[in-house]
């Protein structure tokens, strides 16, 4: 007696999202022989991927490890990367044909230096594998029945032995990842650790912002949150009319969004930047050159000529006038400003909170709410360091969950 064919839309792993993760994840089912849909709400596959590191997409990093996500999530991270780690995201890649160079920081990135050599390859792969793709096509209901879940789509019902969700947090929404699959995990249950912005510009009213619009200089930074100072980082900033931003200024963001982000209502925490604008002397070395300057008549607005851009002269104009080395020197390398609030999800490169890593299987990225759905990528509550690392824990969540749904 012939078979029945099964139904055209029934399959062993449905991947809800086509940014990184969801890829990983496609080709990690794929690779297992499992009949795999890709289900991605764009246009386009991984439109975040084509606009990371502006346009070049920092892959991964040489140093990839626990040290650069969270420290809520350190367990989780070190779990997956214990079974698919920095070596097997560069084999993964190189097997794929895709050529990748280091940067003096260890961000990797394409020789090409075009996020589109890391699309080609990845979809390349796709179609080998015979992955089914579908664009256009977002998910806007999952419920879970006899021998699997049924997935509601525009186009008709899908149903899966095992889905796996890895569509992304709230950064970059013009991207897809808009928020809206969180829904979808609570559905089973699950609760989120409150997302918010991250590595994101800042916003100040102090005066100095609105002065200095479009100056750039090298300097350091610490956050200091209710009184506590954070660790100091180092890097351009970059004053803009409505605050702060610049590299230095995103790696010293998360904090401050968190505790604006997950205050207390009503009793909003009180958060700063204290910036050094010569982080290359230290402060009684800028005292002993002002003295000297001071010793040669140097005019008063003349006094940090060669050591900061004339138009500090103007916002430090009165401790200028005091002619006092230690009164500018403390003016110069310990100059706080109040934080008000960041630029929220448009602007963020990345999302802090999601859905709680601890509600999955450290080694399967199961749900332990719900048996036989997975979670990888931006939707769980990790989130990585600027330079590869949130890409790394999108490669290697999307293989270790798309291999355990096909393999169940």
């Amino acid at each position: 007696m012939t078979p029945t064919p099964a139904p055209q839309d029934r399959f062993d792993v449905v991947v809800i999202g086509g940014g990184g993760a969801g890829i990983a994840a496609a080709i990690g089912a794929g690779r297992q022989k499992a009949r795999t849909l890709l289900l991605e709400k764009m246009p386009k596959l991984g439109k975040k991927v084509r606009i990371s590191g502006n346009g070049r997409c920092n892959i991964y990093n040489d140093v990839v490890d626990a040290a650069g996500y969270n420290s809520e999530a350190k367990a989780i991270v070190e779990s997956v990367f214990s079974r698919f780690g920095k070596k097997d995201i560069v084999h993964f890649f190189r097997d794929l044909g895709l050529r990748v160079y280091s940067d003096e920081t260890g961000r990797v990135f394409p020789m090409t230096n075009q996020s589109a050599s890391v699309m080609d390859v990845l979809e390349l792969e796709l179609e080998r594998l015979g992955v089914d793709v579908r664009l256009n096509c977002p998910v806007t209901g999952i419920r879970k029945e006899a021998g699997g879940f049924r997935l509601e789509t525009p186009t008709g019902p899908v149903t899966a032995r095992h889905p796996v969700l890895c569509a992304g947090g709230k950064s970059y929404p013009v991207s897809g990842t808009d928020g809206s699959a969180y829904a979808l995990a609570m559905t089973f249950g699950h609760t989120m650790v409150e997302p918010v912005p991250s590595t994101v510009p800042l916003l100040s009213d102090d005066p100095w912002c609105r002065h200095l619009t479009g100056q750039r200089i090298k300097a350091a930074v610490r956050w200091q949150i209710d009184g506590t100072t954070g660790p100091r980082t180092e890097g351009d900033l970059l004053f803009t009319d409505y605050g702060l931003s610049g590299l230095t200024v995103l790696d010293s963001s998360e904090e401050i969004s968190i505790a604006l982000g997950r205050g207390v209502p009503n009793e909003p925490a009180q958060t700063s930047l204290v910036v050094d604008l010569l982080p290359f002397m230290h402060e009684d070395e800028l005292q002993k050159e002002l003295s000297h300057r001071m010793r040669r008549k140097f005019p008063t607005d003349k006094l940090l000529a060669g050591l900061l851009p004339p138009k500090f002269s103007h916002v430090l104009a009165d401790v200028l006038e005091t002619r006092n080395p230690a009164a500018i020197a403390r003016a110069v390398k310990k100059k706080t400003f109040l934080v008000t609030g960041t630029r929220g999800w448009n602007d963020a490169e990345f999302t802090a909170g999601g859905i709680d890593h601890r509600q999955v299987d450290s080694q399967t990225l199961g749900s332990k709410k719900c048996p036989g759905l997975y979670l990888a990528g931006e939707i769980l509550d990790v989130d990585g360091k600027r330079g590869g690392f949130n890409l790394a824990w999108a490669w290697a969540s999307g293989i270790i969950a798309g291999r355990e749904a096909a393999g169940k």
